[in-house]
């Protein structure tokens, strides 16, 4: 097997429902996504996949989606409040955890027809979530 592994930083803020530690607070992080791809054969040109196409499809959906934005559970009491006031925002079905960040930049890796093994997100340079099927 081959792999290749794609990183894309981006600032997002969160905080946690039903959560009791400081993380129920509205809070920022300076976040990095890893993308991890993965195939038994290289391609004509000897790759698993080019790191520029990773790059252009996850980047911008990164940057159109979850860089500069809250990402909240749309249950959140404090979304009406962050919409009136025009802040750019994420909405999620579930909490925004670090694990289900993970999850959802998996998704959209797999929604690109990316054959995508794993996805971790750090949170701080020293936490992160991964996410694997």
């Amino acid at each position: 097997m081959y792999r290749v592994t794609r990183q894309i930083d981006f600032c997002y803020g969160h905080r946690l429902l039903n959560y009791e530690g400081k993380c129920r607070w509205l809070h920022g992080h300076n976040g990095r996504a890893i993308i991890v791809i993965e195939a038994s054969k290289l391609d004509h040109r000897g790759m698993v996949m080019d790191f520029s196409d990773i790059k252009d499809v996850m980047k911008e959906w990164i940057d159109r989606h979850l860089d500069h934005r809250m990402i909240l559970h749309r249950d959140d009491p404090a979304v009406e409040a962050l919409q009136a006031l025009g802040e750019p925002l994420y909405l999620m079905d579930c909490n925004p955890t670090a694990e289900n960040i993970a999850r959802l930049i998996f998704q959209v890796a797999q929604e690109h027809n990316f054959p995508v093994v794993e996805t971790r997100l750090w949170e701080t340079p020293n936490c992160y979530a991964t996410y694997r099927p």
